[in-house]
């Protein structure tokens, strides 16, 4: 039975039928005792003489008590507001039940947010050396905010942080804030976070980055003949040679030639495909090999030792290390050339030396056509106009005729 205390001849569904006094001298029973206050609002005194508070409603059609804590921390007013609070909530259609839970799940730091933002974005990391690189670049935050609550952290905190290496190291930088961006965004649709995201705003009162951009170091197209025959000339390993000069004629990335497999290629076809799994927009590419190009396949199948990569490394199982090229340059005393510069040098001579239209020289980059409603109906690789365009760019790299 509900029990009710002062006069009997109150109205069953009196509101604030409790008073402080009351509270105080409620005792125990042989039974647990219950003092009802109105609006589903009850003091329980338990048998040992514990005293709380319990709220009976309806949610979502079904009744239910929700506790709201002892008697001796929440007082009558606190425990009246937050039956209101919770009586709102379940005449509005929501759970209360369901609300409460979701506020008492304890709240991750700052490491641990990261590496689940971190862990969820793994599938769409493009290579192994990009999603090491995605929790690396976090360190310094991780070592400064790690193992503070989420919640916890300021925009001041992200500030002093980044303001470290804003304007030595800006690409770096960038890429920081906008991956902090992710995570806090991550955060506030779990329910961890509330209000502002605190990367908003940062850049305002960061200084301004130098608009000039830094492009790999190129090799004029007009020395690429002459360096090619000091490549032949130096003294690096033939298979590392000819995996530099095939990249140098297909104008490739480091990474889509080391990478290479024999599943790829196509000698009598003379054909070179690579998966879109590999490449940097994630879409297949055709490369038309030149006969130079050929010659270059034909000698690597011979010094690959049955390796399913064109350019294996010591271990056969393994492609050749993405800093072979770089390593290979600055041994023959080019510092003033990067491997990716070469894709550079052929777009230079094609433009200069060409009247092949840019869009297939575009194609032969494997760049995608900026415009998005012109890449919407573009189709074709101009995979043979490209053959044509490859085949010159050869000879003249090789001081041979097309």
């Amino acid at each position: 039975m509900w029990e009710r205390m002062g006069e009997s001849k109150r109205r069953r569904h009196q509101t604030k039928a409790l008073t402080v006094r009351a509270v105080q001298a409620a005792q125990a029973g042989d039974r647990t005792r219950r003092f009802g206050d109105g609006g589903g609002l009850y003091l329980v005194v338990s048998r040992s003489g514990a005293k709380s508070w319990v709220l009976r409603t309806v949610v979502k059609g079904k009744r239910c008590d929700l506790g709201l804590g002892s008697a001796s921390l929440i007082s009558l007013a606190e425990a009246r507001e937050e039956a209101r609070r919770l009586r709102r909530i379940a005449r509005t259609g929501g759970d209360p039940l369901a609300d409460r839970r979701h506020e008492r799940r304890p709240v991750p730091t700052f490491e641990q947010a990261a590496r689940q933002v971190h862990a969820g974005r793994e599938a769409a990391f493009r290579n192994e050396k990009h999603r090491k690189q995605w929790l690396s670049s976090l360190s310094d935050v991780i070592a400064t905010c790690g193992s503070k609550r989420v919640d916890a952290v300021m925009s001041a905190d992200v500030l002093s942080v980044l303001s470290q290496k804003w304007l030595d190291r800006p690409e770096t930088a960038r890429r920081v804030l906008q991956r902090l961006r992710v995570i806090f965004d991550w955060c506030k649709a779990q329910g961890y976070c509330v209000g502002d995201n605190p990367t908003d705003g940062l850049t305002k009162v960061l200084p301004k980055h130098r608009s000039t951009k830094a492009h790999h170091a190129a090799l004029p197209y007009a020395e690429i003949p002459g360096f090619l025959r000091a490549l032949r000339a130096c003294d690096a390993s033939e298979l590392v040679k000819l995996g530099l000069e095939l990249t140098i004629l297909c104008a490739t990335r480091t990474s889509e030639t080391l990478h290479a497999t024999w599943a790829e290629v196509d000698l009598p076809a003379r054909t070179w495909t690579i998966s879109g799994e590999r490449m940097k927009v994630g879409v297949a590419h055709r490369i038309p090999l030149s006969p130079r190009c050929v010659e270059i396949l034909t000698r690597a199948q011979v010094l690959s030792n049955d390796s399913p990569y064109v350019f294996p490394g010591r271990r056969r199982t393994r492609p050749l290390s993405n800093m072979t090229f770089l390593m290979t340059l600055r041994r023959m005393g080019r510092n003033d050339v990067t491997t990716h510069g070469f894709r550079s040098s052929f777009r230079d001579w094609a433009a200069e030396c060409t009247h092949v239209p840019s869009a297939v020289c575009e194609a032969a980059l494997a760049h995608t056509l900026r415009d998005k409603v012109e890449a919407a109906y573009f189709r074709t690789d101009l995979f043979e106009h490209r053959r044509k365009l490859m085949q010159t760019w050869a000879a003249f790299a090789t001081d041979k005729e097309a």
